[in-house]
């Protein structure tokens, strides 16, 4: 868009199509300097407007860590109080729902840099009870998929916007898109044309973008045991494309995570899984973008073990969920008391030896 200086030597400049103040790229900060890192990242970075920059920092904590813990899963859940109540999914009260997610966030919050609700569910459950210094992500997709054989069409949650979350408050704006490189032209191009153009309102609104992309788990929200490394390889490439503005990646690890071996053993397994980590986090270097892992649902021991790998590639932290609370939930819910009371104990146990491990190994933004 055009600009003008505001003053010489400059060191801000004004968008006239959006009227936004942005740092000059004369007086980009370089990375890791955490104390200066308010001002933009990058000195070769395309421009990083202010409020992204705002953003991305709510959701990080004081050293720079992204410490986060993902409260906006549907189905997942809905399964999980289904059984409990022993009823189908779409007989899932919305009471229910709503009350689970109360006793996540009032439990969690305290131990985290930021949590990602969704709108429908989460927010209205329990925004009251987000800390004050706590980031919010709110989610923009809906969870209900157009699934064909060609792939799966993603779509945003009804009566939701860019512009609605950033009036509402919220730090960041994030989408899961299923994406597979091989999926059918016309998927592919409805997939990319809707990410793109999340994108593009995010930079209308002045508010960071995490996307989530999903390769290689199953419609209901399950990691596959087959899913290819170089699909999920080929989709970070895609997506770290300037075309679509994100400002952070929430990734899968490029194998299965119960597959992974040991990254402190000496071999040529281990060697060939940190080759794919390395070059996952080659691609966000080579653009300047921050990237965190996802759990998947995976075993605590096992995530651990993605996120070291995950961690000498040069990622910043975790989006987890189902790792850290889904215990608690399905072995105890509907009894309030005792999943606020397993909450406390193992899911707290799980979220501080990762927030352990970020501190210690996790690349700062």
């Amino acid at each position: 868009c055009d600009r003008f200086w505001l003053r010489r030597p400059p060191s801000h400049v004004v968008c006239r199509r959006y009227g936004r103040l942005e740092v000059s790229q004369r007086r980009r900060t370089r990375r890791h300097s955490i104390d200066r890192r308010m001002s933009s990242l990058y000195e070769d970075a395309p421009m990083r407007i202010i409020g992204k920059t705002r953003g991305l920092a709510r959701l990080a904590d004081p050293d720079g860590h992204f410490r986060m813990v993902a409260l906006d899963q549907r189905p997942p859940l809905f399964d999980v109080i289904a059984q409990a109540r022993g009823i189908s999914r779409d007989q899932v009260a919305f009471s229910d729902v709503t009350a689970a997610k109360r006793l996540l966030v009032e439990a969690l919050a305290p131990h985290c840099s930021a949590m990602l609700l969704d709108p429908n569910f989460a927010v209205p459950a329990a925004i009251d009870l987000l800390p004050a210094r706590s980031g919010l992500i709110v989610t923009l997709e809906e969870h209900r998929f157009q699934d064909l054989p060609g792939g799966r069409k993603s779509r945003a949650i009804a009566d939701w916007s860019v512009e609605k979350i950033r009036a509402m408050g919220s730090d960041a704006v994030k989408v899961l898109a299923w994406y597979r490189p091989d999926a059918e032209p016309d998927v592919i191009e409805h997939q990319r044309r809707f990410i793109r153009q999340i994108g593009e309102d995010c930079a209308r609104y002045d508010i960071p973008y995490p996307f989530k992309d999903s390769v290689g788990h199953t419609a209901d929200y399950v990691e596959a045991p087959d899913k290819l490394s170089s699909l999920v390889i080929e989709s970070v490439r895609e997506f770290v494309k300037p075309d679509y503005l994100v400002d952070l990646l929430k990734l899968e690890s490029p194998r299965p995570a119960n597959s992974l071996p040991p990254p402190s053993n000496s071999s040529p397994a281990t060697e060939a899984v940190q080759r794919e980590f390395d070059m996952i986090g080659e691609l966000c270097r080579q653009r300047n973008i921050p990237w965190v892992l996802l759990s998947a649902g995976a075993a605590p021991q096992q995530f651990e073990r993605v996120l070291e790998y995950a961690f000498d590639a040069g990622a910043s932290g975790f989006l987890a969920g189902r790792t850290i609370w889904l215990d608690a939930v399905r072995k105890h819910f509907p009894d309030a008391a005792a999943v606020a009371s397993s909450l406390c104990g193992d899911g707290i146990a799980v979220l501080e030896r990762l927030n352990i491990l970020t501190k210690a190994k996790g690349e700062r933004w």
